[in-house]
């Protein structure tokens, strides 16, 4: 079993920053794509950005300049870090990844418990 725990949430003022953690831990082939998505109230889950092992990255377009995603292969873990922080940036923010299991290499997605991201002055 893959396990994902995301860390780092919490309440900003506009125009703060804050930083976004994801480990994936468990017995598993690799992680290939790994990402953000986040959930605002009353609204789907939408995707905020995804890196692959190789380090492509890919944005939503409405936070393209001000969030940054980063991965650490070595430690299994995924960062977003968030600047400039608006209050339309509230959501809870669920880490996902697509692990290849060591059995019969079948690929599966994974999401975090979810970490929640308040701005608000």
């Amino acid at each position: 079993q893959v396990q994902l725990v995301e860390s780092g949430g919490g309440f900003m003022q506009p125009g703060g920053s804050l930083r976004l953690s994801c480990v994936a831990s468990g017995r598993f082939f690799s992680i290939s794509t790994m990402g953000w998505y986040h959930q605002a109230p009353g609204k789907e889950r939408e995707l905020v950005a995804t890196v692959t092992s190789g380090g492509s990255t890919n944005y939503t377009d409405s936070v393209k300049g001000q969030f940054t995603i980063s991965r650490d292969n070595a430690k299994n873990t995924v960062y977003l870090q968030m600047n400039s922080l608006k209050p339309e940036d509230t959501a809870v923010y669920y880490c996902n990844a697509r692990v290849v299991s060591l059995l019969w290499r079948q690929v599966r997605d994974y999401w975090g418990q979810g970490t929640q991201v308040t701005v608000s002055s």
